[in-house]
């Protein structure tokens, strides 16, 4: 049984739960997608393997630290008082998923008494992995990332998403209109948490996305942060549901407030 609270026995739980996890899911995934539902619309679907992968986690963790909460995206939780809570998205990018497009990844961060302090971005589809512990640095298997070192926002390659309500992708649009003059060109993979690992490594220079729930951005954010970015909401708040916006600091001032000026956070 895990015991300690230290981010790196923590990350080391959740490496080897997340490396289980994207065995299943490309068990499945080879196997054929089925079971497909939606939840918030029509184009917000949901897996037989969204729920496998996050039941297999769940009964992992739970065999290592059955005293910890669990917040998934299927399944809910992570209400519980206790100092460790486990942030689950059993696959992120389920609708690249359903497609067979490479890009969707198991990702997990714990975090202890409100502090996410470690973290697992897992490429189910590549096996490519991004890890993190807070004070501890990123990596991409053994090599320290750092964010892009770019400084002129027009000169930027940009991530995004959209939401999968009609009028909130309306919204978006206005803004990536208002916004792809002024970058070098905009991106999107349809993964949140690997984007906030491509933000890390350098391979994108920014990414910003209205609608992102813990579970998209804990692992990932952390990751992110750790190689150098800046990971935040708009004037003032923290990353989430209203907006997160990733770049290393010469960049992170520019594209923050061209997306306060454009109301990014703003919308349905």
């Amino acid at each position: 049984m895990v015991t300690m609270d230290n981010p790196a026995e923590l990350l080391a739980l959740a490496v080897s739960v997340a490396r289980s996890a994207s065995d299943l899911a490309n068990r499945m995934r080879a196997a054929g997608v089925d079971a497909v539902a939606t939840k918030s619309t029509a184009t917000d679907v949901v897996t037989a393997a969204d729920r496998a992968v996050e039941q297999l986690v769940r009964d992992e963790l739970h065999k290592s630290r059955p005293g910890d909460a669990v917040l998934g995206e299927e399944y809910g939780g992570g209400q519980d008082q206790t100092a460790v809570r486990w942030i689950l998205d059993p696959i992120d990018g389920t609708v690249n998923y359903l497609y067979d497009l490479p890009q969707y990844a198991v990702s997990l961060a714990a975090e202890v008494d409100g502090v996410v302090v470690a973290g697992v971005v897992r490429n189910a589809a590549t096996g490519r992995e991004w890890t993190a512990t807070r004070g501890g640095g990123a990596f991409c298997g053994p090599r320290r990332l750092r964010a892009s070192t770019e400084t002129d926002l027009g000169q930027a390659l940009v991530g995004t998403g959209f939401g999968y309500a009609a009028e909130r992708r309306r919204h978006q649009a206005r803004v990536l209109g208002g916004l792809i003059g002024h970058i070098r060109d905009i991106r999107r993979l349809g993964a949140a948490s690997i984007d906030l690992c491509l933000v890390a490594e350098g391979t994108l220079d920014a990414y910003y996305e209205k609608g992102l729930n813990p579970w998209d951005h804990a692992a990932g954010g952390l990751v992110a942060a750790e190689a150098g970015a800046l990971v935040t909401g708009l004037d003032g708040n923290p990353p989430g549901l209203d907006m997160v916006v990733a770049a290393p600091p010469s960049l992170h001032q520019p594209l923050h407030d061209l997306l306060s000026k454009l109301d990014a956070a703003g919308g349905p």
